[in-house]
């Protein structure tokens, strides 16, 4: 489930009782990304013939990368967005050219995993100029260029202004046809960092103690990850009444007996993520808290069964809808139920196409990355959702993290 960037449900200015463990607590944590492999400069090699040949197929001359987690997966490059435009073009005969501001281009070399030509600009020079005269010195300014969808505006305007001969048309045929499908060392990343959610979450829920504030398990919960060698993505706490609603509420809210604590949080290693929701009750659960726990759960199964290579990614969202419309819930997105998707695409990004959505007709095949989550909501009361991440093998589907067994044993 996606995530607030702050520890959601905590109300600003509410001062807690409770402080995070001193660094000597965690001392003892094992670094978990110790050994962890980076990927190679072969394997980004292979990333970038492999768009050369998708533009190819799909008659597209060139690809335009803006800044953020594209632009690290074909080139290495890690670079934030701003004002001042950092971008790739990649091109269908395999070549790479990277516009920057002149200042920040030794900056940007840093990180750079791959031969690729420099493109500087100053203050008073427009990139999207720069790129312009480089598409042209190859032939390629009259033809279909393609926009990864992330792309902002500024950045594509300016560009069409540039090439008035060539057509803009999306790229995600190229970026999307490579990012789906994750290589052996991406899965192995993506395990190191499932693995050091789940010690995270193991380490902070026995001290997780009445009175606390989401803020106070969630800095638990990252310090944990810290220690261990994992880098915080997110940790979204939510206690009581909060839960009912996927991404919480601003209510002041603490723990209490008998009530649902929904955790959803996820580290990243080397840039790939972990995304792991649990609820549980703190104490012990009554009767209609078991009920809709065990449900929810079910509904991870009937998605996971339905994930079969071949089949699309909505019919995995279909399957958990119609099972739970069985149960009395929905119909479709209606409360009580599940108001969200069943499940998101994760690798760089921790949500990226494709999702196990309604009427998404993407087929599932090896080396695709889902998250897991049909939670069921409850308005006014409260909701459980368990989230569990898996790829696709031939054979199916396969656990990154093993589903919780129970909702007094919700980490296994």
């Amino acid at each position: 489930m996606r995530r607030r960037s702050f520890l959601a449900g905590s109300a600003a200015g509410v001062a807690s009782a409770f402080v995070p463990e001193a660094a000597w607590a965690q001392a003892g944590l094992p670094d978990l990304s110790a050994g962890a492999v980076p990927i190679s400069v072969a394997e980004r090699q292979a990333r970038v013939a492999r768009a050369a040949e998708l533009m190819r197929q799909h008659d597209i001359a060139a690809v335009l990368v803006e800044a953020g987690t594209s632009l690290r997966y074909f080139t290495g490059v890690q670079w934030w967005r701003s004002e001042r435009l950092t971008a790739a073009v990649l091109t269908r005969d395999g070549e790479i050219a990277i516009v920057t501001p002149f200042f920040e281009e030794p900056s940007v070399r840093e990180s750079l995993a791959l031969p690729a030509e420099l493109l500087t600009w100053d203050e008073d020079e427009d990139p999207a100029a720069t790129l312009a005269q480089w598409l042209g010195e190859r032939g390629l300014a009259q033809g279909r260029i393609g926009i990864e969808e992330t792309v902002r505006y500024f950045a594509v305007d300016g560009l069409a202004a540039a090439l008035p001969g060539a057509t803009l048309v999306s790229g995600d045929p190229v970026v999307r046809g490579c990012r789906m499908v994750k290589s052996p060392a991406e899965l192995a990343l993506m395990q190191r960092a499932t693995d050091i959610t789940m010690a995270a979450y193991r380490h902070a829920a026995p001290r997780i103690q009445r009175g606390m504030t989401p803020s106070d398990i969630g800095a638990l919960i990252n310090d944990a990850t810290r220690a261990m060698g994992g880098a915080p993505e997110f940790a979204l706490v939510l206690l009581g009444e909060a839960s009912a609603y996927p991404h919480g509420s601003g209510k002041p809210q603490e723990v209490r007996d008998g009530e649902v604590i929904l955790l959803d949080c996820g580290c990243n290693v080397q840039g790939y993520q972990a995304d792991i929701s649990r609820s549980f009750v703190f104490g012990e659960a009554n009767l209609r808290q078991k009920q809709v726990w065990q449900q929810m759960r079910q509904g991870q199964d009937v998605a996971f069964a339905a994930a079969q290579v071949g089949a699309t990614a909505g019919s995995v969202d279909e399957a958990v809808r119609t099972f739970y419309e069985k149960l009395g819930y929905g119909p479709d997105y209606q409360l009580p139920g599940t108001s969200h998707r069943t499940g998101h695409g994760i690798g760089l990004d921790g949500h990226e196409p494709v999702h196990l959505v309604r009427g998404e007709q993407t087929l599932l095949a090896p080396g695709m990355c889902f998250s897991n989550e049909p939670g069921i909501y409850i308005p006014g009361e409260f909701g459980i959702r368990l989230e569990d991440c898996f790829w696709m093998t031939e054979s199916g589907p396969s656990w990154f993290s093993t589903p919780a067994p129970s909702i007094e044993d919700p980490f296994g």
